[in-house]
């Protein structure tokens, strides 16, 4: 038992081409009492319709599938929420590589971080768990390869008017996000509680636009804030 009532179980769309992957998935959600089966998909295209009629909380987004790929169709999906005046589903990005560029270009687009493929069952539970409950997940090992990738991509730029905003702890703060500290490790090297530390996370992302901590990193470093003024 997880605690959470079944009448507020997280739904989860799951849209991969591969049925052996999708039926061991299928059965795993299905022995979790608070998380519910709300449909699967072989591709892309397929994704966003049921997407859109069965309006899950959580959508499992293989990258490479026939018709639409997982890039397009996390697009299409949020935009398609968006239109319609509804809070668009939370997106893991389903990948066998530690990162590419497919799974930097979806997160860009508005995924919430990406799970390895042979990942264990419980972390992909709790990513469906952690993205729910608003936060991020990036796959195990490779917050330093998205640094690399969103650093290198292209010409930083300079810094966003928005930024300035920003109360000198909340820079602080938000430097150590960037860099993939969790909250309770943020607590720690800053002498605060886990809880002022989540709301000046959020805080510091209603300040900059921002859904979540994925999309802080991708802001960072595509704006060279890294480093510790």
């Amino acid at each position: 038992m997880t605690g959470t009532d079944v009448g507020t179980r997280i739904r989860v769309l799951l849209v991969d081409d591969q049925p052996l992957f999708r039926a061991g998935v299928r059965m795993l959600l299905g022995s979790q009492e608070d998380l519910e089966f709300a449909g699967e998909a072989g591709n892309g295209q397929e994704g966003v319709r049921l997407a859109a009629e069965t309006r899950p909380d959580v959508v499992l987004m293989d990258i490479r599938m026939p018709v639409m790929d997982g890039i397009a169709a996390t697009s299409a999906i949020i935009a398609d929420a968006e239109r319609a005046g509804r809070t668009p589903p939370r997106i893991v990005v389903l990948t066998t590589f530690d990162l590419d560029e497919a799974a930097a270009r979806a997160i860009r687009g508005g995924a919430s971080g990406f799970v390895l493929k042979d990942a264990e069952p419980e972390f992909l539970l709790a990513a469906i768990r952690t993205v729910h409950a608003g936060s991020a997940v990036i796959a195990a090992g490779a917050t330093r390869e998205l640094f690399e990738y969103f650093s290198s991509a292209q010409p930083t730029r300079p810094e966003p008017p928005e930024f300035a905003s920003l109360t000198s702890r909340e820079r602080e703060i938000f430097v150590l996000a960037a860099r993939g500290l969790s909250n309770a490790e943020i607590a720690g090297s800053e002498f605060l509680s886990e809880a002022t530390v989540k709301t000046h996370i959020s805080r510091i992302l209603a300040k900059l636009g921002l859904r979540d901590r994925v999309q802080m990193v991708v802001y960072a470093f595509e704006h060279g804030l890294t480093a510790a003024e």
